[in-house]
């Protein structure tokens, strides 16, 4: 008996709403169109825009205002609007408004929540999207779930070609905007890139040789001038090795730079490989020769000067005797 009586009720649901004409299928698509995709596809730009510019940079955070003003503008027109005026852009333009079984407004909440039931259209496979096509009441699935129609309705009586066209007008030249400005900062950034890595193949092995080399005369200064070469995380470390330095007793020692490699660099790092050469001892005839090969960090400080953040010695420094 319950059944008897529910599809009664559904029978006569439906003849109080015969006078009412269901949207086309069309009509619904188009203002979706108009009503979400053209906002995505701003989004969408704005979005990977933001991923080529260098992060929390100016226009990093341009792109993403100008994606939370799109996000803003897409809620407004498609649940605040409706509440207020009865329309959305695209649903004016197409004639067609979205109201509850019984015909009263969906109101603001009703619509947000058909709008994230549409997931469960997109879920699945899009076949809630089509539901319409074959559906009675031409419902999709949000439909279904928070009991709303979609009725075709006189269209207001301003011309809503002329709004939606400017704003198709506007997402069109943020898009354009932001793809430009996107690959302004692309090649920017591959020119300092490109900038970076030759100034640092040429000061990295000469900043390495001025660390490492020292006079026992004047050891105190050359060793001051090392600590200035380094960043203030490798400092530490350094003076801690010129410190053994010391307490081994002051001698002679001198580096030079007889191969290198860059090994990646961006705008404000680097990595190099090199292969050092030197020799050691304060005389001609306890001087030693050393060669080793090194890993070396490079930052970029404030004022634009290379400094060496690590260095990691990849073979360790052997020593040969003169005449050998």
């Amino acid at each position: 008996m319950t059944a008897v009586l529910d599809t009664n009720a559904d029978v006569a649901a439906g003849d109080s709403q015969s006078t009412e004409v269901l949207a086309s299928w069309g009509a619904r698509a188009g203002a979706f169109a108009v009503d979400v995709l053209v906002g995505l596809a701003v989004l969408v730009t704005l979005a990977l825009s933001a991923l080529t510019a260098p992060q929390q940079g100016w226009l990093w955070w341009v792109f993403t205002a100008g994606a939370a003003a799109t996000v803003v503008a897409m809620a407004v027109n498609r649940w605040l609007l409706p509440s207020m005026t009865g329309w959305s852009l695209g649903r004016a333009l197409f004639g067609i408004r979205v109201v509850r079984r019984d015909g009263a407004d969906a109101g603001v909440f009703r619509l947000m929540l058909r709008d994230v039931a549409h997931v469960l259209d997109t879920l699945a496979i899009f076949v809630g999207w089509l539901w319409p096509l074959w559906d009675r009441r031409r419902r999709t699935f949000a439909d279904l779930l928070v009991r709303t129609e979609v009725l075709s309705v006189p269209r207001p009586e301003r011309d809503m070609r002329r709004p939606v066209g400017w704003v198709l007008v506007a997402a069109t030249l943020v898009c354009a905007g932001a793809v430009a400005l996107g690959y302004l900062a692309v090649y920017r950034q591959d020119q300092a890139v490109d900038a970076a890595r030759s100034q640092i193949a040429e000061e990295g092995p000469r900043i390495v040789e001025q660390m490492l080399s020292y006079n026992a005369d004047t050891i105190e200064d050359d060793f001051k001038r090392a600590q200035e070469l380094a960043t203030d995380n490798y400092r530490e470390q350094l003076a801690a090795q010129q410190a053994a330095v010391r307490k081994a007793g002051p001698t002679n020692n001198e580096y030079w730079a007889v191969s290198s490699a860059v090994l990646s660099a961006s705008e404000n790092q680097a990595a190099m490989l090199m292969a050092m050469q030197g020799q050691r001892g304060a005389n001609a005839k306890d001087l030693k020769f050393i060669t080793a090969t090194v890993r070396v960090d490079f930052d970029k400080s404030a004022d634009g000067k290379w400094r060496v953040a690590n260095l990691t010695v990849l073979k360790s420094p052997q020593l040969q005797e003169a005449g050998q």
